[in-house]
């Protein structure tokens, strides 16, 4: 748990060995949802004893030292809250996440590079209005041309988004492992069961 202990989280939360630990804010919330807030469990049972967490959720199996036996931990609430960022930072990742992991021409998923939509060497800059996820083919296709030089059109034009907007954006790519104890505190808005 170098850094930050509240927002340091993994991007693979399938490369966690065992029994990861969903990490909420204060207000019961994920830190965040694309990447999934993890910890690995060894972090979330270090943070209890530090009493830098509440343990609202734990798995059926156990640790022990010599004095002491503890249930692992599945779901955590950190004691103080930590704001959201507003700035959304300009990163590959994001702007894959803003762009629903889909080539902006085409549509199509996967082999996704960027695309500068005023290409550079027009003078076109690298910004969130500027560039967009598009996939090989299409990237090739379009060069170093305009769009209407081009003869493509964009799915929907390229903005810098909110930093809420990007959060919400991520709860649609759910990993491919979740915890049942996690499911209460990820989709607020799923419609219940009657």
């Amino acid at each position: 748990m170098d850094g930050d202990f509240r927002t340091e989280f993994t991007r693979q939360p399938a490369g966690m060995r065992q029994h990861p630990a969903l990490v909420l804010n204060a207000d019961y919330r994920p830190l965040s949802y694309y990447p999934l807030s993890l910890w690995p469990w060894q972090d979330a049972v270090k943070a209890a004893f530090m009493d830098r967490v509440d343990i609202v959720a734990e798995y059926d199996a156990v640790v022990r030292s010599p004095s002491t036996e503890i249930r692992i931990p599945s779901v955590v609430v950190l004691k103080d809250y930590v704001k959201p960022q507003k700035r959304v930072a300009f990163t590959r990742f994001n702007l894959f996440l803003r762009d629903e992991f889909r080539c902006q021409y085409c549509g199509a998923k996967g082999d996704l590079t960027f695309d500068h939509v005023v290409p550079r060497a027009a003078g076109g800059v690298t910004s969130w209005q500027n560039v967009v996820a598009a996939c090989s083919p299409c990237n090739l296709r379009k060069g170093s041309k305009s769009l209407r030089q081009a003869g493509m059109h964009l799915r929907k034009p390229p903005r810098q988004p909110a930093s809420e907007e990007l959060r919400n954006m991520g709860r649609r790519f759910p990993p491919g492992y979740l915890h049942e104890s996690w499911l209460d505190f990820l989709y607020w808005d799923a419609e219940l069961e009657a």
